[in-house]
């Protein structure tokens, strides 16, 4: 297949290209490099520095490119920034992606994986792991943002045909995750152990999330270009880990001794998420293969190994 990644030189983006290249895909990337880094693309994806709000500018790159599917990866993906501003949030998280999916049905694209989100989207659960027929009560304007994606994608299906998978991820870790933003607490945990700080755990840390690790989500992202039809899928473990475990579990691997640190909690915070992914193991054999201790030490390495490679990393 010929895939455009959208978003593909960022964390899970990049990992996604990775795979597709190496099942003998074409890979196209489009990417603004505002949380992406050129240096997590593959030189055999082609690179696009576009951004999806340009309209002009996607409209060529799909002119250009002729894609069969498209992966889109490409969000702004701080909740909390959501939070502080919705209108930014909305220019990207959604009409930047009208802006995608009007070029898809223009230029006869045939299938579209999209990254939601599990937690965001079920907001605080009525049970425990949510399944994809929880009601969704997202209570942040990323979680409205991603509802709203996945409703127009119903939309682009039903007047267009255009096949969807949404999956709805856990809390996604792992190598390449950015370590300087207010999300991704596993990246930012690893990088300021290793470098001797102490992180700040929110509130009492006992709020728990489901951490799936990005090898298992690229492996979901591959099975899903074979899925027939359109459906919504979760992505995650089905276990729940508290702030406390994760950080314990870091200090350990990290061989760092500084104490527990808590600070104020964060309003609006989710105290619990976790989701079940049956459904995605009945339609595809797909489970989570990664132990949270395994996924920990390879993201905790990953970051190990950049800051000995020093200055030429320090971004």
């Amino acid at each position: 297949m010929n895939i455009l990644v959208t978003g593909g030189a960022g964390f899970i983006g990049s990992h996604i290209v990775d795979a597709y290249l190496e099942r003998g895909h074409s890979v196209s990337v489009i990417d603004n490099l505002s949380s992406g880094r050129k240096s997590n693309l593959d030189p055999r994806a082609v690179f696009h520095h576009v951004d999806i709000r340009d309209a002009d500018r996607v409209r060529a790159v799909f002119e250009q490119g002729k894609f069969d599917g498209m992966n889109h990866h490409a969000a702004q993906i701080d909740v909390r920034k959501s939070v502080a501003d919705p209108v930014s949030d909305a220019s990207i998280n959604l009409l930047g992606v009208l802006t995608l999916l009007e070029q898809c049905v223009r230029t006869g694209v045939r299938k579209i994986m999209f990254a939601s989100t599990g937690g965001a989207i079920y907001g605080e659960q009525d049970y425990f792991p949510a399944d994809e027929v929880h009601p969704t009560r997202p209570i942040s304007p990323y979680g409205v943002a991603k509802l709203a994606t996945e409703q127009y994608l119903f939309y682009y299906k039903t007047l267009y045909g255009l096949d969807y998978v949404a999956l709805r991820y856990a809390n996604v870790y792992g190598p390449r995750q950015n370590p300087e933003g207010e999300a991704g607490v596993v990246a930012i945990f690893s990088r300021k152990l290793l470098a001797g700080e102490t992180p700040t755990i929110n509130g009492d840390g006992k709020q728990t999330r489901d951490y799936v690790y990005v090898g298992d989500v690229v492996r979901a992202n591959v099975l899903a270009l074979d899925l027939q039809g359109s459906c919504t899928l979760n992505i995650g473990t089905g276990k729940e880990t508290d702030v406390r475990q994760l950080f314990s579990t870091l200090r350990a691997l990290t061989g760092s001794e500084c104490r527990e640190h808590h600070g104020e909690g964060k309003k609006g915070e989710q105290l619990r998420s976790v989701l079940s992914a049956d459904r995605i193991h009945s339609m595809t054999g797909w489970r989570p293969s990664t132990p949270l201790e395994d996924g920990l030490r390879q993201t905790v390495e990953f970051f190990r190994s950049l800051k000995t490679d020093g200055a030429a990393h320090s971004h």
